[in-house]
């Protein structure tokens, strides 16, 4: 049986190798990829890596379990993989058509969610978008942070350690995600108790939500989610500064469980992008492991794509 000792040349802390002999054990075919992910991976970000796993046994979430919610994202992308190469398109194109599996589903979005923070480590396409995040992030600005879809938690704390803003704010629809950015915060941050807030609500109804009003606001892995990303765009243009530091993640051709909106190239999402009111400031766009963006396009494979974006 491959172990990850096997793998790498790097020593790993004892639950980053215990978590990925489980996967290993459950899924052998996925050897290679972890074989390279290990070696894009920092010796910090296993660190990193290996703290959270802690906070999540310390939560009563164990290592099998973890492995586990990890395997489902990979298992629940794979299925869905088959399904856009036969049909070209995404399976559901709704929010009505994921809620109830997904978002209303607090077992398996608990899964979802431990399984994304672990891909921010081992898929090499989610490390390089939050290392954009770190090298980008403002580090000596005050004022509002705002924190669109914050999920499992992991960027917002990030910008806790990094920034100097004055009050955080993070908005989700589902339960699941606010609990676990909340217990990660609590964890890692006790100190910043007082200067975040999390609230469930969806983000185009929350109209106490003050326009020009925000120095920062970062949304990660939500426009595929949603069936009007124009939307939600120019209503970030609405409420961030005109200075404003603004953070996107997206995705193209990226067959997912609750992934509905779908663009076929990155030009056909930046078109978009610089019609509500943003522009590209710095762009990230990651092809297919081994393959070029025009050849990922062409052959309608995953695209990820994260952008430092401005108000025009």
């Amino acid at each position: 049986m491959t172990s990850a000792a096997d793998l790498t040349q790097k020593t790993l802390p004892d639950n980053v190798s215990t978590l990925i002999d489980i996967i290993l054990d459950e899924n052998p075919m996925h050897k290679s990829f972890i074989t390279k992910a290990l070696d894009h991976v920092t010796d910090e970000e296993i660190d990193i890596l290996d703290r959270y796993l802690e906070f999540c046994q310390s939560k009563g979430q164990n290592l099998p379990y973890m492995a586990d919610s990890y395997l489902t994202i990979v298992g629940d992308t794979f299925r869905e993989q088959l399904y856009f190469m036969k049909h070209k398109e995404y399976r559901h194109k709704s929010y009505a058509d994921v809620a109830g599996h997904v978002y209303d589903d607090k077992d398996y979005m608990n899964k979802y969610m431990y399984g994304l923070a672990i891909t921010s480590f081992l898929w090499p396409n989610h490390l390089d978008m939050g290392r954009l995040f770190v090298e980008t992030a403002p580090r000596d600005r005050g004022g509002k942070y705002l924190d669109i879809g914050p999920g499992h938690g992991y960027y917002l704390m990030k910008a806790m350690e990094l920034g100097s803003f004055d009050h955080f704010l993070g908005i989700d629809i589902s339960p699941a995600s606010i609990e676990q950015t909340g217990a990660i915060l609590e964890h890692f941050k006790p100190e910043f108790k007082d200067k975040y807030e999390l609230r469930l609500m969806d983000f185009l109804e929350a109209k106490e939500l003050e326009a020009g009003t925000y120095d920062a606001i970062i949304m990660g892995e939500v426009l595929e989610h949603v069936e009007q990303p124009d939307v939600f765009l120019k209503r970030i243009a609405e409420l961030a500064k005109d200075d404003a530091y603004i953070y996107v993640t997206t995705c193209i051709n990226a067959p997912a469980v609750d992934h509905i909106f779908l663009w076929r190239s990155t030009d056909e999402l930046e078109k978009m992008i610089e019609g509500t009111g943003l522009k590209i400031k710095t762009p990230l766009r990651l092809p297919y492991e081994g393959k070029t963006l025009e050849e990922s396009q062409a052959a309608e494979l995953s695209i990820n794509v994260a952008y430092v974006l401005e108000k025009v």
